[in-house]
């Protein structure tokens, strides 16, 4: 790597007793534009570290006079964050305990050859900016992979790629700050989203009719039904709202305890908690639901909440489809605040021996909403990367991260997805209808509804996408890409308030491709 200025150059402060012998070493580190400091003793060191910044500290841990581990204490009182190499004869294991348990950045063994130095130095001094050098040629690469793509036919399987490759960047970016690199991240974001919602518009109504892609009324038959049976415990979780670069962010933790096999499928439109939760817990398409359950869909019904009080039901109704009876029977826990949670946390030992436990945790769509509303949490989370790091810090201190900590070690398979996802809502658009239209930002229903047919899906008529039909004159319309709906009399004070919010119900790859995560314990017992 070429270093073109003297702001790059690192300075180090090499400490031995035995450093005289050590001058081809400095010598091979300052060919590579490392300036190294050599002193003797501990003493010297920290009367440096005292008048002088350094990068690193390579120190030997056996001196006479004050030791290594002593002159580390004294430095790191006084420079707490300096990055430390220790270096030594001794391999007893309690000494490298000691001093990883100070948080030494290396341990070398003597002797070492200057290449060794070179590698830790390295690592420890420029491995974020090798990373987001590699990064961006690796980017690259991907961009004009997509970019190729995108010039050709497309099926449902290669929407799932672009997005886990985009999903995949979204958080690999979060570690970089190239600004321009990120600024081209997002344009092709938007430009995929814009391709994908002519895909969907296209090809949606054929996948309601089998040959498509895995839809919200597949889930539980495809990845919950193959692991059910009376002696086997099996977990179904469901983090409403949760996209797949939020997952992204959550799933290494979740790999220390578990094997995850990660798989997708597409929510059904619209993509909100009435009709592709419930599709999920009935395995039925809106239609079908509504003659089951009639007063779902009630015109009058304006808390989206109320729809879905029939989960636990609409399960045990789908259970009895497919033929299977549990003893004990299933059991159903909705998860709304952390109080909740923190008892389902206590009480989860208890479902032992229930062969299907079914949950529903709302925190991350609460997130969602409530952002909207908290000055606090629009400055926490100003855009996507703040809110990815925001649902990584709840799930990090989370009841629910207890909750998997405590069935990994059960026997037993979970089985964690989301009913949808959401978007960044940042153009508004103007919608057309009556005042018993419904009152949602990326999707509406009623009669004679109307919209800029650029930005969004016009349907004409609903039962040719399974969805409730209220009159002869009942019509959806369902955003595309970023788009929001705004009525035009009060369009600038509602596009002022919605702008900037996180919002589901339309049409986008965030909204609608979604992890279906299978995983087993890795040290159940």
């Amino acid at each position: 790597m070429t270093r073109t200025g003297s702001e790059d150059i690192k300075r180090i402060l090499w400490v031995d007793d035995e450093i005289d012998l050590l001058k081809p070493h400095i010598l091979f580190l300052g060919q590579r534009q490392y300036e190294v400091t050599p002193v003797s003793n501990g003493d010297d060191a920290i009367t440096l570290c005292q008048q002088e910044h350094f990068d690193l500290l390579l120190l030997d841990e056996m001196m006479p006079g004050r030791d290594g581990l002593s002159t580390l204490q004294a430095i790191a009182d006084i420079v707490p964050n300096l990055p430390v190499v220790m270096i030594t004869k001794n391999e007893e294991e309690r000494l490298m305990d000691e001093a990883i348990g100070r948080k030494i950045a290396d341990y070398l063994i003597k002797p070492v050859n200057p290449h060794q130095i070179l590698s830790a130095c390295k690592r420890i001094l420029d491995a974020r900016k090798i990373r987001e050098g590699r990064a961006v040629r690796d980017y690259i690469a991907e961009f004009n992979r997509i970019q190729t793509q995108l010039s050709g036919p497309m099926n449902w399987q290669d929407w799932i790629d672009v997005h886990r490759t985009l999903s995949e960047w979204d958080v690999e970016m979060d570690w970089h700050q190239d600004a321009g690199l990120k600024q081209t991240q997002r344009d092709q974001h938007r430009e995929c989203n814009a391709r994908f919602g002519d895909f969907v518009e296209k090809h949606y109504r054929s996948w309601l009719n089998g040959g498509g892609p895995l839809l919200s009324v597949d889930v539980v038959r495809e990845a919950v039904k193959p692991h059910l049976k009376n002696d086997h415990r099996v977990y179904f979780i469901v983090i409403d709202c949760m996209r797949l670069d939020q997952w992204l962010t959550i799933e290494p933790m979740i790999a220390e305890y578990f094997t995850i096999d990660r798989r997708y499928y597409y929510s059904i439109l619209p993509t909100a908690t009435p009709f592709s939760r419930n599709a999920l817990f009935s395995g039925l398409f809106p239609d079908e639901i509504t003659r089951i359950h009639p007063e779902l869909w009630d015109r009058g019904e304006k808390d989206e909440s109320s729809r879905n009080r029939f989960e636990r039901q609409f399960m045990d109704m789908q259970l009895t489809r497919f033929g299977i009876r549990l003893e004990p029977e299933p059991k159903y826990v909705k998860v709304l605040d952390a109080d909740e949670a923190r008892t389902v946390a206590r009480k989860i030992t208890t479902y032992y021996d229930v062969p299907l436990t079914s949950m529903v945790f709302n925190f991350v769509d609460n997130l969602a909403h409530g952002r909207s509303e908290s000055e606090i949490l629009q400055e926490i989370a100003p855009d996507e990367a703040g809110f990815r790091s925001l649902t990584q810090s709840w799930f990090t201190h989370s009841a629910l991260f207890e909750i998997f900590r405590i069935l990994s070690r059960q026997d037993c398979t979970i089985v964690l997805t989301s009913d949808h996802g959401a978007v960044l809502g940042m153009r508004g658009t103007k919608a057309f209808g009556d005042r018993d239209t419904s009152p949602n930002l990326r999707y509406k229903y009623g009669d004679h509804l109307n919209c800029d047919a650029k930005h969004a899906m016009k349907i004409l008529n609903p039962k040719d996408y399974r969805l409730p039909v209220y009159s002869q004159s009942t019509n959806y319309i369902i955003a595309r890409e970023d788009y929001y709906f705004v009525y035009p009399t009060r369009f600038h004070e509602y596009q002022r308030q919605y702008q900037d919010s996180f919002q589901h119900g339309g049409i986008s790859m965030e909204e609608m491709i979604l992890p279906i995560c299978t995983m087993q314990p890795r040290h159940a017992g």
